[in-house]
């Protein structure tokens, strides 16, 4: 599970903008990009290489 105040602080870093967590805990969503970035042992990956792209 990934701290609150972690995910408060965190932006998308290709657009700045805001994340969300997914509704299984296990990624953060960024809306504007359309990028899932996983959290991987609890440590989000925010890597834009490693991002997967969402589908429509």
């Amino acid at each position: 599970m990934i701290n609150k105040d972690l995910l408060d602080i965190l932006a998308c870093p290709q657009c700045k903008g805001e994340v969300r967590l997914t509704a299984n805990e296990d990624g953060l969503i960024c809306d504007h990009c359309r990028l899932l970035y996983e959290i991987r042992d609890d440590i989000p990956i925010m890597l834009i290489e490693e991002a997967k792209p969402l589908g429509d």
